[in-house]
């Protein structure tokens, strides 16, 4: 079995927070930018049911797992569960402002129907992949604040809290994967997750770019110079797909886990970023709730 490289001392920790209740959200939340927020938006579509297949997928591994990825395990479905419900309140804020998300639901229904009749080991390492683009994600977040520079509050600390939660967890799908193929060969180890990166990586993009695109589309902006002002967006500035190739590329490298980078600094950047304007409101509606 190849050795997983989870620093022994992390905790993973649900955070069980509550944002933007009762808050009014502009429509371009981001900005004022219409290509910045079509990308959040469309992207918190699919967190329900992608969040809640990711459940699935490590849950039907977790019996037999060391206590330790065991316990892991169990915090990772208690903060993918948070998060589901926090994205269904954040999805009610998009649709508030007049969106349309129907065609992104089906989207993401036909995306997820093609593993019905699967192999269990099939959605894990679908989990496995989504889980280190999350990841890869979350890190730019955090690091780059210019991501959510100008977002309206309780939505960028919504993001920046599921960000510092999805470095936290980052290994567990990973490692639930590798004891599930504890009796495979490293070669096939990894010719499968690297063909499941590559099919989840066009998936991803050709999903993203659908979703924007129709959000785009009811904020009345089509044609070419949307096509190419949405490729500057993801390449260009700010680029968030330009600056998570170099970790993307990790993943396909001999001995990668997501874990060889620690970046759990950020956890701490970001809780010191939002707490003190989030929380004690956060608060107060959990205890009015």
């Amino acid at each position: 079995m190849t050795k997983a490289t989870t620093p022994a001392d992390l905790t993973i920790t649900p955070r069980d927070l509550r944002f933007g209740r009762g808050t009014q959200m502009r429509r371009w939340w981001l900005n004022d930018d219409p290509y910045a927020t079509a990308f959040y938006n469309a992207l918190s579509v699919t967190f329900p049911k992608g969040e809640g297949f990711f459940v699935d997928s490590v849950r039907a591994f977790r019996d037999g797992t060391p206590p330790q990825l065991r316990s892991e395990i169990q915090a990772f479905i208690k903060q993918e569960v948070i998060h589901t419900r926090e994205h269904v309140a954040f999805n009610r804020h998009v649709t508030d402002q007049g969106y349309d998300v129907a065609p992104l639901e089906r989207d993401l229904d036909a995306a997820l129907a093609l593993t019905k009749g699967k192999p269990a080991i099939a959605s894990l390492a679908a989990t496995m992949a989504l889980e280190h683009f999350t990841a890869m994600l979350a890190h730019q977040l955090i690091a780059n604040p210019k991501h959510l520079a100008g977002g309206d509050e309780q939505a960028a600390a919504l993001w920046r809290w599921h960000a510092a939660e999805e470095i936290e967890h980052k290994g567990v799908a990973y490692d639930t994967w590798l004891h599930a193929t504890r009796d495979w060969s490293r070669w096939q180890r990894w010719k499968i997750k690297s063909i499941v990166m590559v099919a989840t990586t066009i998936k991803f993009f050709q999903g993203r770019r659908r979703g924007m695109l129709e959000l785009l589309r009811q904020d009345g902006l089509t044609g070419p110079k949307v096509w190419a002002r949405l490729a500057w967006y993801a390449f260009g500035n700010p680029g968030m797909a330009r600056k998570i190739l170099g970790a993307w590329i990790a993943f396909f490298l001999p001995g990668f886990h997501p874990w060889n980078h620690d970046d759990r600094k950020l956890i701490a950047l970001a809780e010191s970023d939002y707490a003190a304007a989030v929380l004690p409101r956060a608060q107060k509606i959990a205890v009015a709730a």
